[in-house]
Order: C-alpha cells, then sequence, then structure tokens
C-alpha cells in the first residue's frame, strides 16, 4: 500500500486547504517545545509541512513508511526528522518511545477495523494523543452534474470497503468507526469535517482524481465508467468538485 511521490505532491495543496485548523493547533498543543511526533504512513512528510505552515516548526518528526523512496524525501524536506521504513500492520512495532502525539493523514479510511482497534488500544496503554486527518468520508458532489455522478461514488465506496493489504478497509465509515474504537479505550474524541473543495484553478488534481476514482468504479463492477472518466476530464476547468473528509483527534482522558 503505497502512493507515488507525484500524486502525494499533487494533493497536498489541497489537503492543507481542507485540514480543519481548530483540531489541528489543539494537535499540536498536546506536543510540548521539541517534543516528538510519530507519523504513521507518513509518505514524503506532508502531515508536518501542515504542521509548520500553521507556524509549529519546533517539533521532532518521526516518520514511519513502507516506502524509503518517500521517507528519502520527507528526510530531506523536514530538519531533525527520523525515518523508520516498518510494517504498519504490526501495530506492536511502533514506535512510540518517547512519543508525544501520532499522527496520520489519508490513512484511517485504508486500514480494518481490527487494526483501529488495535491501536486504539495500544495508545490507551501508552496515554498518547492521536490525530488522524482527511479520512474519506464518502461523500462525492459535483457542479455541474453528470447523470452517472451518483452511481459512481456508490461503486467507488464499495471499492474504498476493499482489502487494501492487511483486511477490509473501513473506507467511508472510517472517521465514526474509529471514534467509537477510541472513545471505547478511554479516549475524548472530537470530530470536524475537512472537505476538499477542487475549484477550477485545480484543473490537473481534479483530472487525475477522476481518473482515479473512474478506475476504481469499474474494478467495483460499474460498467461503462470511461465515459464518465472522459466527460468529467473534459470539463474540469470549469467545474468544481466536493470531496468529504473528516478529521479526528482523540484525548486520552
Amino acid at each position: 500500500m503505497s502512493f507515488s511521490a507525484e500524486w502525494l505532491a499533487l494533493r497536498e495543496p489541497a489537503d492543507l486547504a481542507a485540514r480543519n485548523d481548530a483540531l489541528l493547533v489543539r494537535a499540536a498543543a498536546q506536543v510540548a517545545t521539541g517534543g516528538t511526533v510519530l507519523d504513521l504512513g507518513s509518505g514524503t512528510g506532508s502531515t508536518a509541512r501542515a504542521f509548520a505552515a500553521h507556524g509549529f516548526t519546533d517539533l521532532r518528526w518521526r516518520f514511519f513508511d513502507n516506502d524509503p523512496a518517500l521517507l528519502d524525501i520527507a528526510a530531506q524536506q523536514t530538519r531533525h526528522a527520523e525515518c523508520t521504513v516498518g510494517n504498519l500492520a504490526d501495530i506492536d512495532a511502533l514506535p512510540l518511545e518517547d512519543v508525544a502525539l501520532v499522527t496520520a493523514s489519508a490513512l484511517l479510511d485504508l486500514m480494518p477495523q481490527h487494526w483501529v482497534d488495535a491501536l486504539a488500544q495500544r495508545l490507551s496503554q501508552a496515554g498518547i494523543p492521536f490525530y488522524a486527518a482527511l479520512s474519506y468520508d464518502g461523500v462525492m458532489r459535483w457542479t455541474p452534474q453528470l447523470e452517472e455522478d451518483d452511481a459512481i461514488t456508490a461503486h467507488f465506496n464499495r471499492h474504498q470497503s476493499t482489502d487494501k493489504g492487511i483486511g477490509p478497509a473501513l473506507g467511508a465509515t472510517s472517521g465514526a468507526q474509529s471514534a467509537t474504537a477510541l472513545g471505547g479505550c478511554g479516549f475524548d474524541v472530537h470530530l470536524a469535517d475537512s472537505p476538499w473543495i477542487i475549484d477550477p484553478d485545480q484543473a490537473a488534481l481534479h483530472a487525475e482524481l477522476v481518473s482515479g476514482i473512474g478506475a476504481a468504479a469499474a474494478e467495483a463492477g460499474m460498467e461503462r465508467t470511461d465515459d464518465w472518466t472522459q466527460a468529467r476530464r473534459e470539463i474540469v476547468e470549469t467545474s468544481q468538485a466536493v470531496i468529504g473528509h473528516t478529521d479526528l483527534l482523540a484525548l486520552p482522558s
């Protein structure tokens, strides 16, 4: 389970704009000056850059990902970063030593329930807060609309719940399911909407996005998705997409 550096760079401005500012600031407040943040599935380090963009530049980052090429980029772009190549599926092996906050971005919707349950239990035992941003919530809307939009969304959501490598993913239910799991382990959980709003000036992102959505819908059994994809790509410079996401902050009680 990995993504290209090109795709991660293309989506990063939309991610930054979508994050709920209040939850990010509250998450950062859990970390003392110079404290360590463990970022799960860190990719090229976009979570660290989001914190820096809000003025939190004195944190120490421990990046954890299964893709060494992405970690190389993260190390180049973030000062004082530790980089660990590891298996996210192994919750017991996560390097939590001296960690004040665990973060993740665009990850929970790809993970299965048993993984979220295990993470909640381990973080509860360690007394470590958790901030997870940009979990897809199942909502996709376009202006102007096309006849196939609803069917595409339904099939894409079905695809999001398939196995991404360690079990059936939570997909669009990940925000609510993760909140329940963390709350059951004694955390005080806060949720906030963080939708992508993709305007005509983000045509490159929009075009790449609809290609991926169409391909996923086809894998989920929808026919003639190429027609929808082509129609959407032809109007990315005059249309808007809203893609729903959820941000989550879990604080030890």
